[in-house]
């Protein structure tokens, strides 16, 4: 995993390499009252579900509409970011404003994710009809990003990455992430190829390589 530095726009070593930021919004975290984990638990599963290795940039940062706004706008525009990942802020409580501050820089909304994570979720307790997150596409000219609201709880997100998966170790909810790498091929992003046993990604056979 190649933790980048503050040099924008970042530079592929492959035309495959994914290029992903990970956002962490919370007001505690951010402020040093406790520690973060969830872009460690990203991090860690990106190693996992990927073939490639992807390139990281991460923000730890507080629920303020404008900051999360203007955090994902650097990611995609300035980083060059094919990927961005949210983690916490989509509840239902003031302070919660991460889905609204993904909107604000969206081009395109992509429902399916937000309404797959919920269906995952209610698995386990009734208030994921709670959540909030929501999937857009960001446009630029040249450049396109997908941004991903994921819940706040890494195993939770987990969850919601991976799908379900019964004894037998088949999928009995399809988690989200299988449906990441064609998004990406449909926005001109990499070819990104994943760990079948941690997420198989699904692909039309014309879209396959090899």
């Amino acid at each position: 995993m190649n933790v980048v530095s503050e040099s924008f726009p970042l530079r592929r070593s492959h035309p495959d390499e994914l290029i992903v930021g990970l956002v962490s919004v919370s007001d505690r975290a951010s402020s040093g009252t406790y520690e973060d984990r969830g872009i460690p638990a990203l991090t860690d599963w990106l190693r996992r579900a990927l073939t490639r290795a992807p390139q990281v940039v991460s923000r730890l940062i507080p629920d303020e509409r404008a900051g999360i706004a203007a955090t994902l706008r650097e990611l995609v525009d300035e980083a060059r970011c094919d990927l961005v990942l949210t983690t916490g802020g989509t509840g239902p409580a003031r302070r919660d404003v991460t889905p609204e501050a993904t909107l604000d820089v969206a081009t395109r909304e992509m429902p399916g994710f937000g309404e797959q994570m919920r269906q995952v979720s209610l698995r386990f307790v009734p208030t994921a009809i709670l959540s909030r997150q929501v999937a857009v596409i960001r446009e630029l000219p040249d450049h396109a990003a997908l941004i991903i609201n994921l819940p706040g709880q890494p195993k939770a997100t987990q969850e919601t990455l991976e799908g379900l998966r019964g004894e037998d170790g088949a999928i009995q909810v399809p988690g989200i992430f299988a449906a990441v790498p064609y998004c990406l091929d449909l926005i001109d992003g990499p070819y990104v190829e994943t760990v079948d046993t941690v997420v198989k990604a699904f692909r039309p056979k014309a879209a396959r390589r090899g």
